[in-house]
């Protein structure tokens, strides 16, 4: 797992929990009318808000991270793009559109004088310079659309054979290998348990993908008749050539593998026993009897504030005040129990006779 993909889990663990509490406190400082009470923390009224609220932000952010990755994706290009072809034309319209570029964005064009004009102008046509023998090479061709522009850096391939196994050697293998082994080890020690079964469909989706994706001789038809023409026709993204789509395959699995061990947390692990649920029920009504005792606490204090405020700013009214109230409480609740006025009358008798 590469340091970004664990600065992106980290985020996961924290960011959610974080947002989660922000949003509840807002929900109910926007529902709840100002003195009513808010459900304590623990209620099974603040559990379920929490619960469909978190399940809310972790959706959010699983949209806001394949959004992300899709614009990193588009702000990279490709060559297609660079040359202003659609995917899928003949080697004569690629030349051509290059010779046509050229003319117009030669270096030579640009005044040697101005150096950052010059360098730039320079880069560009190095760049379609690349992508026109690239794309009008059916080898070179095959390989970049399905490993894009790192298939560059393999200088010693010359066949489709030696692409297929420099590819699957440095990009795949690593990462199938990492994950199967990652995903044994979670399932050894009982970790992450739920979505277990949606963990290993997903990766054995992407798997079957990937695998379709890059072997075939020709590009996919799930992404010329199916993805490319949906997008064409709902929004302006440019069609996805098949080495963006497994990266976004691919991120998508990741996102979706945090997603559920987030969202396992949210849901109770196995079926409850007749004691746990027992337990359950306990501490729910303890919750609302310790809620209902503050509220009674609070609203005492409030009538006793109402009743002392006659006193206020009158420490010798207040003092004499309590001393009443103190000698009430004895004469009339304290002594007025059956069980102290038997101890009291046993003592009183004892005295007598002592005298």
């Amino acid at each position: 797992m590469s340091s970004t993909a664990v600065l992106s889990y980290a985020g996961w663990a924290f960011l959610p929990n974080l947002v989660t509490g922000w949003l509840q406190s807002i929900y109910y400082g926007i529902t709840i009318r100002a003195g009513d009470p808010k459900p304590q923390p623990g209620s099974p009224r603040y559990v379920k808000h929490r619960r469909r609220i978190h399940m809310t932000v972790i959706i959010v952010y699983l949209l806001y991270t394949l959004y992300e990755a899709d614009y990193i994706i588009q702000q990279s290009g490709d060559f297609y793009q660079d040359l202003g072809l659609a995917p899928g034309v003949e080697e004569k319209q690629i030349k051509s559109r290059f010779r046509r570029l050229a003319a117009l964005q030669h270096p030579d064009k640009v005044p040697t004088d101005d150096l950052i004009r010059h360098a730039a102008a320079e880069s560009n046509f190095v760049n379609l310079k690349t992508a026109q023998d690239t794309l009008s090479d059916p080898i070179k061709r095959f390989a970049y659309e399905r490993f894009g522009p790192d298939m560059l850096k393999w200088q010693h391939c010359k066949t489709i054979r030696d692409y297929l196994a420099t590819g699957i050697q440095t990009s795949s293998l690593p990462l199938y290998a990492g994950s199967t082994l990652m995903m044994a080890l979670l399932s050894l020690t009982n970790y992450l348990q739920w979505g277990r079964f949606w963990r290993y469909l997903t990766f054995a989706g992407l798997f079957l993908l990937e695998y379709h994706t890059i072997t075939r001789p020709y590009p996919s038809p799930l992404l010329t008749k199916v993805f490319n023409p949906i997008l064409s026709k709902l929004t302006l993204h440019p069609p996805l050539l098949p080495f963006q789509l497994l990266a976004l395959a691919r991120k998508t699995t990741f996102t979706l593998f945090i997603a559920f061990s987030q969202l396992g947390n949210l849901f109770p692990q196995g079926k409850p026993t007749p004691a746990a649920t027992t337990s359950q029920l306990d501490l729910q009504q303890l919750v609302r009897l310790e809620g209902t005792a503050k509220a009674s606490e609070i609203e005492s204090s409030r009538l006793l504030a109402m009743d002392m405020a006659p006193f206020a700013g009158d420490e010798q009214g207040t003092k004499e005040l309590r001393g009443r109230v103190k000698e009430w409480l004895v004469n009339n609740t304290i002594r007025a129990d059956p069980e102290v006025r038997d101890a009291m009358g046993r003592v009183s008798k004892r005295l007598k006779r002592s005298w």
